[in-house]
């Protein structure tokens, strides 16, 4: 994929306990929701700045980042 390196963790529906707007498709990621959660890799990145960069995506969307541009 084109759009460089990234870390990648996948969230159970357990550990999802806040509600979130993917950036994918701009829909609501609700709570018990199993999804994805990524920023870009970068090891010159301090921690508050890994942190900021995090978004939180639904499973198909994060699948579809080269076929689709995010909505915001």
């Amino acid at each position: 994929m084109s759009d460089g390196e990234w870390v990648v963790q996948n969230i159970t529906g357990a550990a999802s306990t806040k509600m979130y707007r993917c950036p994918g498709c701009d829909q609501e990621i609700r709570p018990a929701t199993p999804h994805i959660v990524a920023w870009p890799f970068d090891t010159g990145m301090s921690d508050d700045d890994r942190l900021h960069e995090r978004r939180h995506w639904h499973t198909p969307c994060w699948n579809a980042r080269a076929r689709r541009r995010p909505t915001r």
